[in-house]
């Protein structure tokens, strides 16, 4: 078998045992998987005419960063608007918005992204402040959670939405004044939808276009994975063109929607899929939702916010969401829940605990995502259920304090926002803890997402104190969530997330060790060369 890539003067980290490999040297065949492990002259000689030869010069090689939680179609096309997310103030917000209708043209809409609702401090989330700045102009501004958004009277008045609705996703809601007149505010997807589908929609191209870069990004930051939590729109499509033309640079794996009312009909369609797709992609798995989020005030919780929200589950019938885990569990397939609140949390186990007694193959892993509180007793729960623990510490970090002066803590109170994100906990209950970004909720670089893991301090300021510093990972452990727990959570810990023979040759390149730089350093460390299936998908100018 010919020799496709081969890598010198190299330091080979391994996350499985946390130490260099004693060789200084790889080979990748033909067939994407590491061929050969020695020292720079043996494995030289492995070379032919056509393999590429890089010479590494001692920087670090490690399995490839796989994120554990992306949105990359969604995000391609979320990011393209206004970025918000650096407004502190809705005095930032307002200039921010007057600036951009300035570029507008006549009934052209705007977009925003990244809305941070402690912006509104005590004031109720709505769109009254920015009602000057948009007079006239559609606009649909998505808060950080992706959860809700913003729709201005324009928007709204087109969308013919004037009062509140009614939804299959319990949470999901036209929030309305005491007049019946609606704020602007819109709940979860099945709301914000309403005044979605009357904006304006990119063409096939530019979706494409725009996920390539997205992905291209991605593999820049040392990306060369990730689990791609939906199949909306048109998203298996564009990745299958990406795919068929070479210009895929993820390996991703992606889970489609079960939402509520899905029937069985809807629940064999989602099994009949699993396992299509291309050479760098397919459907593995099925996203539910059991919550939304605490932000706001719809996420299920075990006691009320300070609000006295946050009280029930997204689905109108949790029971139909267990039947359907069972249904899914008996046929193989994993599934990955959105539960952030604490009775979410444990639902899901407990749905996970009943599926499992009925029968079935063993081996399913099933997920939880985001699990942003939890009490005690629920901890222990995902090591003896087998569940994984899909988590994004740089939520904790970006989006909340550590004097809990921001909205998710004021929300909780102090008992529970004194739980947040427990990564620390639940790796020490024996759980396996995956990392991932949740982009476009968050910024995608792994290396930020890591040292995120690692101090627990707002990004934009690491001056500040750190958000449960008792929570934090340590090097090897926040290194293994993006390489060795990634790929156990795909069931690929026999051909992946290792610098082993026969593993796939998805290899992260950078130019210090990962482990001895500082957590605050990590962001800013070179990521020098990217690899996925033994193809280089990024390389540093200079090397």
């Amino acid at each position: 078998m010919r020799t496709r890539l081969v890598l010198l003067s190299a330091r080979l980290l391994d996350p499985g045992t946390g130490a260099f490999l004693p060789d200084t040297a790889l080979a990748v065949s033909d067939d994407g998987k590491i061929a050969a492990l020695g020292d720079d002259r043996e494995i030289r000689a492995l070379a032919g005419p056509g393999t590429t030869v890089v010479d590494l010069k001692g920087a670090v090689v490690t399995p490839g960063f796989v994120d554990g939680h992306v949105h990359p179609v969604t995000g391609a096309e979320l990011t393209h608007g206004l970025d918000l997310s650096y407004c502190a103030d809705l005095d930032d917000v307002r200039a921010a918005l007057a600036r951009e209708t300035r570029s507008l043209g006549r009934g052209e809409w705007l977009f925003g992204w990244g809305l941070d609702p402690n912006v509104f401090g005590d004031r109720p989330v709505g769109i009254a402040p920015f009602d000057a700045v948009l007079d006239g102009i559609p606009a649909f501004l998505l808060l950080f959670d992706a959860h809700s958004a913003l729709a201005s009277r324009r928007a709204l008045e087109l969308a013919g939405v004037d009062g509140p609705r009614t939804f299959d996703q319990a949470s999901a809601e036209v929030v309305c004044d005491a007049a019946g007149r609606p704020t602007g505010l819109l709940q979860e997807d099945a709301a914000c939808e309403l005044v979605e589908r009357v904006a304006p929609r990119p063409t096939r191209e530019e979706s494409r276009e725009r996920l390539a870069t997205a992905l291209r990004a991605m593999a820049a930051a040392g990306l060369t994975g990730g689990h791609a939590m939906d199949a909306n729109g048109e998203s298996l499509a564009l990745y299958g063109e990406l795919d068929a033309a070479g210009d895929l640079p993820l390996r991703l794996r992606v889970a489609p929607w079960c939402q509520p009312g899905t029937d069985a009909d809807g629940v064999r369609d989602l099994i009949e899929q699993q396992g299509t797709g291309g050479a760098l992609w397919r459907v593995a798995g099925v996203k539910l939702f059991m919550d939304g989020t605490i932000d706001n005030g719809t996420a299920w919780l075990e006691r009320p916010d300070c609000h006295g929200e946050s009280t029930h589950a997204f689905w109108p019938d949790p029971a139909a969401y267990a039947r359907i885990i069972g249904t899914l569990h008996r046929a193989g397939v994993a599934t990955a829940t959105h539960a952030i609140g604490d009775a979410a949390v444990r639902h899901v186990l407990d749905s996970v605990e009943k599926a499992r007694a009925g029968g079935g193959p063993d081996g399913v892993r099933h997920r939880v995502e985001h699990i942003e509180t939890v009490p005690d007793d629920t901890l222990r729960r995902f090591a003896e259920l087998g569940v994984l623990a899909s988590m994004q510490p740089t939520h904790c970090c970006d989006f909340t304090r550590a004097d809990h002066t921001d909205n998710w803590s004021r929300r909780l109170g102090e008992e529970r926002a004194s739980r947040a994100w427990r990564c620390r906990d639940l790796t020490d209950s024996g759980a396996t803890v995956v990392l991932g970004s949740d982009w476009p909720i968050a910024p995608f670089p792994p290396l930020g997402v890591m040292a995120g893991a690692r101090h627990r301090r707002p990004s934009r300021d690491l001056a500040q104190a750190p958000h449960g510093p008792e929570q934090a990972l340590t090097p090897l452990e926040a290194l293994r969530g993006m390489t060795t727990a990634a790929a156990y959570a795909a069931g690929e810990e026999h051909e992946a997330g290792r610098l082993a023979l026969g593993y796939r040759a998805d290899l992260t390149v950078l130019a210090a060790d990962p482990l001895t730089t500082s957590a605050t350093d990590l962001p800013d460390l070179s990521v020098r060369l990217t690899v996925l299936d033994g193809r280089v998908t990024f390389r540093a100018t200079d090397l």
